[in-house]
């Protein structure tokens, strides 16, 4: 593997370098994975072609790599189910008249609006992307009419979006990263995603931010004037044009059936209390040494129990909408398919992004890396650069998850080779690839929450950098602080 040398560079600078060029992580990542097997292919086209492809192929041969691709696919019928029954209308329905617009009372019923649009999107944790949707389709009215700004509404969505989910490993953020850790030979991915929490500090000081501004009301910077004229009586700024969510694809509530927020709380309930029964269920074993909590949890398959817990609840979501006469068995079936259909662009991500760490522990990338620096570069300085390298790939790319195929396939052999603990690493990989796709202009959730909230989408950047800013550079600074602590 060290025999490539420097060569083991050139396919995560390529796919890195043409995403941030061309803003096609997609393609940058096959051009990235093919320059890697033609090094392997001795510089044959042809023999790099078939490589390349065969790599692809052999990310299915690994079981767990196969479960979360299955589980992404799944996870969009699980939306598709909780949209047509009407279950996020229901859940709008049931909540907009919660809130006093009168003069004594609008500015207890702001800061309510506000915590419960943060609170909806952290509960929502099955997929980022539905987290936004739904809350700015569901508070956009709302806010509208306590006069908080679409931009306040579009930072509550997008914070509540990516850096919710990676603190959650219950989704198909953790599935992912566990792929991504067993490819690094990590025995144990589930302990160790739930290692690195602690050390993940950029979504801790985003959560943390956005619920201290709800209850200080001390916004700062562009967020304040836009909050400052809508309580004057306008909307928006001159010039903007807001996103219309009508143009994101959303799968309308079914006619004839009744509105009801259960419908979707049945889905998302029975999917958490099946993971955490699964993962007991596939770590407990007659034989285990440990089986206390964390000894059970430390010896379940977290890509097993993500991919059991979502067809556990499609199954009793389908018994329950059939029994209910809100679906029939045919139309159950369509929506399933309907709804993973919407699912393949991020299934070809997970599967590429999957492909180049394979390739990059075929060439030896990571331990190049490390033995590269471990010589030149203090081990104290290394948590601190992994996360602003991947603050610079993900803002560039707008990706996270592209951003941690490729940071965690360098931070994983990098520092164990240095000697520092591996979690650390890991978590400033994942910290700095969720603050691009939490305030880049050209990341999914960035524009899927200015589309849901109905917000001009640089008006939402402009206002959300400055938070996002702030949190990026103290986790900056504790990492920093950190690393000269070991």
């Amino acid at each position: 593997m060290e025999g490539y040398g420097f060569l083991s560079l050139i396919p995560p600078i390529i796919a890195i370098s043409l995403a941030i060029i061309s803003r096609q992580v997609v393609i940058s990542l096959l051009i990235g994975i093919f320059s890697g097997w033609l090094i392997i292919g001795n510089y044959n086209i042809l023999s790099g072609l078939i490589l390349s492809i065969e790599g692809i192929v052999n990310v299915f041969s690994d079981a767990g790599s196969t479960r979360v691709v299955i589980f992404t696919f799944l996870v969009g019928s699980l939306i598709a189910f909780i949209q047509v029954s009407g279950g996020v209308e229901g859940f709008i329905n049931s909540v907009k008249n919660n809130f006093d617009t009168s003069d004594n009372k609008i500015s207890g019923s702001r800061k309510k609006a506000q915590l419960f649009a943060s609170l909806t999107g952290i509960l929502l944790f099955v997929e980022s992307n539905i987290s936004a949707l739904t809350v700015g389709t569901i508070y956009r009215p709302i806010f509208d009419k306590l006069k908080l700004s679409r931009e306040k509404l579009a930072y509550i969505a997008d914070s509540t979006s990516a850096p919710s989910k990676l603190l959650i490993p219950f989704n198909g953020w953790g599935a992912f990263i566990m792929g991504l850790l067993i490819t690094q030979g990590i025995e144990f991915p589930f302990q160790e995603l739930i290692s690195t929490m602690k050390y993940n500090f950029y979504p801790i000081l985003v959560i943390l931010l956005l619920f201290y501004l709800i209850f200080s009301g001390n916004d700062f910077g562009p967020m304040k004037k836009a909050e400052s004229r809508v309580k004057n009586g306008k909307k928006f700024n001159d010039g903007s044009v807001p996103m219309i969510s009508e143009e994101i694809t959303v799968l309308k509530a079914k006619k004839g059936i009744e509105i009801n927020s259960l419908n979707m709380f049945i889905p998302l309930v029975t999917m958490v209390f099946a993971m955490l029964f699964m993962l007991f269920y596939t770590g407990y074993s007659p034989d285990l040494v440990d089986k206390s909590f964390f000894g059970i949890i430390k010896n379940a398959s977290g890509s097993s129990s993500v991919l059991y817990a979502v067809i556990i609840s499609l199954i009793i979501s389908s018994i329950y909408y059939i029994s209910n006469k809100i679906m029939t068995g045919i139309e159950t079936i369509n929506y399933l398919i309907k709804g993973m259909s919407g699912m393949i662009q991020l299934s070809i991500l997970i599967l590429l992004a999957f492909a180049i760490g394979n390739l990059c522990n075929e060439l030896g990338t990571g331990l190049y890396v490390s033995n590269q620096l471990k010589d030149i570069i203090s081990p104290q300085l290394v948590p601190f650069l992994l996360f602003i390298t991947s603050c610079f790939i993900s803002f560039s790319t707008g990706t996270s998850w592209g951003t941690f195929a490729i940071m965690i396939a360098i931070a994983v052999p990098l520092s164990n080779e240095i000697g520092i603990d591996p979690s650390i690493g890991i978590a400033a990989s994942l910290g700095g690839g969720v603050f691009g796709d939490h305030c880049s202009p050209i990341s999914d959730s960035s524009v899927v929450s200015s589309m849901a909230s109905a917000s001009d989408h640089i008006d939402h950047v402009k206002t959300q950098i400055p938070y996002a800013g702030l949190c990026g550079i103290v986790a900056a600074v504790i990492y920093l602080i950190l690393g000269f602590s070991l």
